[in-house]
């Protein structure tokens, strides 16, 4: 019996068949009610009827970086340090993307595993996280690989441990904005499974179709009915599998499609003068076309010279912000880093997002009504597993608990 591998003060066992954790971006909970109750689901309903069907809860912010990278260290964003997509880095004086492994203050389990001595295979849609969830792989002793979708063309065997992996797997690089990226994962997880056979394999996707499309609608469906094939080829292949996701997403719009957006920078402008008051906007990525960079999640820059307790008091009472939290009060809520926050963390309900200055978001690329996510009301997500689990009744499940549960699995 080998003894467990350990990643940031947490067992995991070793597992006898491969396990695997599937992380389908943006997949609120609906989204696979409506598809299987459109019978185009019967893998996953076969899995929620046989194994564990249950509801666990993002980080917050609930944005796509802090949240895989939570999955992929087994801790919350005050341990891995990751507090959104972007953020305002106070040494440096600038705001930055939060994809470079510089940023990353815990090891992640895939690292282990490897360290240990299994085979790793991590599969992302988009690149802006094969990074950080490569973190410390070593590509050139053969038992790691690690690479994206969208540069599937021009992964090496050095630095992703195949070349070419769009020519390995026989399917073209897919545009950044389709279902295709996301197909492409689920298809390179399949070939990988059978092919190489990893110890334990991460699968995370795009939510360029859950930012357009709704729950139940004919091209959300067609989407989730093209994983529930490959999912459950990976089944039949005898896999441990556990399906969480990242975030929900909600409607974001007014009644008449267009957004329904607080701009809180230019709140803070009119109040306290212009660039007084600086507001981060955690999930601002290179992707526009998904969300505009209106999510339902900020971080606000106040300085100390200025009454906070009373900017964020009048904050609250702006119709649409439903959490106006002090920095001490919001790290302890949501285990957040706290040098990576704003002195006032502001939250959105389900149908309203934060901006900061309204010239400052082109919206023109939203082609339908605003979809997005970043707040409490996206933080509930599905947690399926093929296998029968042992969940923990004293305690909330999280998506992070994701490679624990699929690694015990895979060790029965």
């Amino acid at each position: 019996m080998h003894a467990p591998i350990v990643a940031n003060d947490r067992e995991y066992a070793r597992p006898s068949v491969p396990a695997i954790a599937i992380c389908l971006d943006g997949c609120e909970p609906a989204y696979l009610d409506a598809a299987i109750e459109a019978g185009l689901m019967p893998n996953l309903a076969r899995m929620r009827r046989d194994g564990t069907d249950a509801l666990a809860h993002s980080v917050i912010p609930s944005f796509t970086n802090p949240n895989n990278i939570s999955i992929a260290t087994g801790r919350p964003p005050s341990v891995h340090g990751i507090s959104g997509n972007f953020f305002y880095d106070k040494k440096r004086d600038e705001e930055v993307m939060m994809n470079d492994v510089r940023f990353l203050r815990a090891p992640t389990l895939f690292k282990q595993f490897h360290d240990g001595g299994s085979r790793v295979a991590i599969v992302t849609a988009k690149d802006k996280l094969r990074a950080l969830l490569g973190a410390g792989l070593n590509m050139g002793d053969g038992r790691a690989r690690c690479f994206s979708a969208e540069k599937s063309a021009s992964t090496t065997v050095d630095e992703h441990g195949v070349d070419d992996a769009a020519a390995w797997l026989g399917m073209g690089q897919p545009d950044v904005y389709s279902a295709e990226l996301s197909e492409f994962v689920f298809a390179a997880g399949l070939k990988l499974l059978r092919d190489w056979k990893p110890d334990v394999m991460y699968l995370t996707t795009t939510d360029f179709i859950q930012h357009k499309h709704a729950p139940g609608t004919p091209v959300a469906n067609a989407f989730y009915e093209m994983f529930d094939g490959y999912l459950g080829q990976m089944d039949a292949l005898g896999a441990a599998i556990v399906v969480t996701a990242d975030h929900g997403m909600k409607p974001k719009h007014h009644a008449d499609g267009t957004p329904n957006v607080v701009y809180v920078q230019d709140l803070l402008d009119e109040w306290l003068g212009a660039g007084v008051a600086r507001v981060i906007l955690p999930i601002t990525d290179p992707y526009v076309v998904h969300h505009g960079a209106l999510g339902s999640f900020a971080t606000v820059y106040v300085p100390k010279t200025m009454d906070r307790p009373a900017i964020a008091e009048r904050l609250r009472k702006v119709p649409g912000l439903t959490h106006v939290m002090r920095k001490k009060e919001a790290v302890a809520a949501f285990d957040l880093p706290w040098d990576r926050v704003g002195n006032i963390i502001v939250i959105s309900g389900e149908n309203v997002c934060i901006g900061t200055s309204e010239d400052r978001h082109d919206l023109a690329a939203l082609e339908v009504p605003l979809r997005s996510h970043g707040g409490l009301t996206e933080q509930e997500v599905p947690f399926i597993c093929n296998r029968v689990l042992n969940l923990p009744e004293d305690r909330q499940l999280r998506n992070f608990d994701a490679f624990h549960y699929a690694t015990m699995a895979a060790a029965q």
